[in-house]
């Protein structure tokens, strides 16, 4: 039997040069890059198009039309599998993420291959204030949802996935298409008994840069994910103790 193979998601929408930053830093880790395309306008299309010429290890993906990050999310997943690999780091097509950081995410995932790993967030002064404290309550609903802290930031969209768990959760559960996906895929592996680590990872937040996170739509889709979450808890609450009992 074959080893871990793993791969890189980038979910992309209307980021122009950014994108192209983001690959010359990816190049070193040698990995095949899936960018999907999630319904850019036909400058970003124009751009994109250019791409693997540029970095033979890319490959890309176009959607019709914008459906939303989670959406794109999913659609790579499934390219990954499809292609053979076992394992997929997701990251941010605006530069927000330090491409430097995918070997240590892929370096974590293979001493722990059946782990979901989370990069967890350190922010510098550039962080807007207003996006911290949504951080927290978002990460408060998780803690409660999941009935532990392993999930130290649900938000953040640097990871690694193991592709099996992650799909057969696609298959079997429907999973939100925009911003709501990444705290929701996280808590539903922690429900499966999917082990969670984090590792620190810095997020910049560039001048100029690109972000489609809409403040009030995207936070009323994650209260509304939190919120089924919650009541999805008062049916698996004892059997997530239970676990918890057998670990002690």
């Amino acid at each position: 039997m074959s080893g871990p193979r793993h791969c890189i998601v980038i979910p992309v929408y209307n980021h122009g040069e950014a994108l192209a930053r983001v690959l010359d830093g990816l190049s070193p880790a040698g990995l095949t890059c899936f960018l999907v395309d999630d319904g850019s306008d036909d400058a970003t299309r124009s751009l994109l198009a250019g791409l693997p010429g540029r970095f033979p290890w890319v490959v890309l993906v176009t959607l019709p039309r914008n459906q939303g990050k989670g959406a794109a999310v999913k659609e790579g997943l499934r390219r990954a599998a499809e292609a053979g690999y076992t394992h997929a780091v997701q990251m941010d097509a605006d530069g927000q993420h330090d491409p430097g950081d995918v070997p240590r995410f892929v370096e974590t995932s293979l001493l722990h291959p059946e782990a979901l790993v989370l990069g967890y967030p350190l922010f510098g002064p550039d962080a807007p204030r207003g996006r911290l404290y949504g951080r927290w309550v978002c990460k408060l609903w998780v803690w409660l949802e999941t009935l532990s802290f392993s999930i130290r930031d649900p938000l953040v969209g640097f990871r690694c996935y193991p592709l099996t768990p992650i799909l057969d959760m696609m298959r079997s559960e429907h999973l939100g298409n925009r911003m709501d996906f990444d705290p929701e895929a996280a808590v539903r592996l922690s429900w499966r008994g999917v082990p969670i680590v984090s590792i620190p990872t810095r997020v910049r937040y560039p001048v100029g840069g690109v972000s489609h996170f809409r403040l009030w739509a995207d936070n009323w889709d994650i209260t509304r994910m939190n919120t089924r979450l919650f009541f999805g808890l008062l049916f698996r609450g004892p059997s997530l103790l239970i676990r918890k009992c057998r670990k002690k």
